[in-house]
């Protein structure tokens, strides 16, 4: 079984930059997708940004041109660079493996990490 394990979160002013962090276990993890998500209190949880086995990325349109998702499949780790961060970027950020990639389109599944916390302060 996959597990997901985040790391990376904290606080930062805004205009700062975070480095966020997917640990996988799984010997399948270097051929599946990875999605980030992030869930503001009050709020739904929402895609941030996911990357296929190839390498194709997608990105919510709040984030385009601030946040870039990585993967190093040697080390099973997937990263979420994230700069010139607002206050609405406020969130548990999650991990999410396995899923399908296809037409710009993450299709997660149940293999979620515990998250990690983004405070972002004005």
């Amino acid at each position: 079984q996959v597990q997901f394990e985040e790391s990376g979160g904290g606080l930062v002013q805004a205009g700062g930059s975070l480095r966020l962090s997917c640990a996988a276990s799984g010997s399948t993890f270097g051929l599946n997708a990875v999605g980030w998500y992030r869930q503001a209190p009050g709020k739904q949880r929402e895609l941030v940004a996911a990357i296929s086995a190839r390498g194709s990325t997608t990105y919510a349109d709040s984030v385009k041109g601030r946040f870039t998702i990585s993967r190093d499949s040697a080390k099973n780790t997937v990263y979420l660079q994230m700069n010139s961060l607002k206050p609405e970027d406020t969130a548990v950020y999650y991990c999410n493996g396995g899923g399908t990639f296809f037409s710009s389109t993450y299709y997660p599944t149940a293999y979620w990490g515990q998250g990690t916390q983004v405070t972002v302060s004005s």
